[in-house]
């Protein structure tokens, strides 16, 4: 219990170190180059990993966030019978990934709103998300409003690569002459946890089929 309990609080220092950084020192829409094909490069996400939404605007972003609530909680009280009936470490690994980006994920939607001074929000009138400028600050008199409400905040997102960005040249048939990028995503530690553990469940699958779930 002790060594799951670390590698949770480690991926969630990790995790948080990383984005508060970016966001404390990037103005949103900027970032800087480390290989041709490996940027950090800040942006919000309103959404999920990858910028999927499960509903447009700000009903989706609060469904979104109880959603994230939910997933913790079950997934928390899965890990533990898992951990009491010392299940397979092919199952117990993957699922502490899991858990771990998904709880890194949340806390940005339920804190960060309060925790920063400026930030991505939701424009009820208009039905857009506004964009701000500048580079953000901590809130340090938490008892001042800060950018949102509880469960409004917006996920930092900060590693990038494009693999390929490139235009298609106008002699090829069909798609000729149309930009294609390659791998557009921008994405966090925790998303990347998070699809790590979907991967190593994928992978390990036959080692732990016969597992009882619940």
């Amino acid at each position: 219990m002790k060594k799951i309990f670390l590698s949770i609080s480690s991926i969630l220092l990790t995790d948080q170190i990383l984005k508060i950084y970016v966001k404390t020192h990037f103005e949103l829409g900027s970032g800087v180059s480390i290989f041709s094909f490996f940027w950090i490069f800040f942006v919000e996400n309103p959404g999920m990993a990858y910028g999927i939404y499960l509903a447009p605007g700000y009903f989706g972003k609060i469904l979104l966030s109880i959603f994230r609530i939910i997933l913790v909680f079950f997934l928390s009280v899965f890990l533990y019978k898992k951990i009491k009936k010392k299940s397979s470490n092919y199952l117990i690994i993957p699922t502490t990934f899991i858990l771990s980006g998904a709880i890194g994920n949340f806390l940005d939607s339920a804190l960060y709103g309060f925790l920063f001074d400026t930030g991505t929000v939701y424009d009820r009138e208009s039905h857009k998300w506004i964009s701000y400028a500048g580079i953000s600050k901590i809130n340090l008199h938490l008892s001042n409003n800060g950018y949102a409400n509880f469960m409004e905040g917006c996920v930092v997102d900060m590693f990038y690569f494009p693999i390929i960005d490139t235009y298609i040249p106008a002699w090829i048939p069909f798609f000729g002459g149309s930009h294609f990028h390659f791998f557009k995503p921008v994405f966090n530690f925790s998303d990347f946890v998070i699809f790590l553990g979907v991967i190593l469940l994928f992978i390990f699958k036959n080692k732990i089929k016969h597992v009882k779930i619940f």
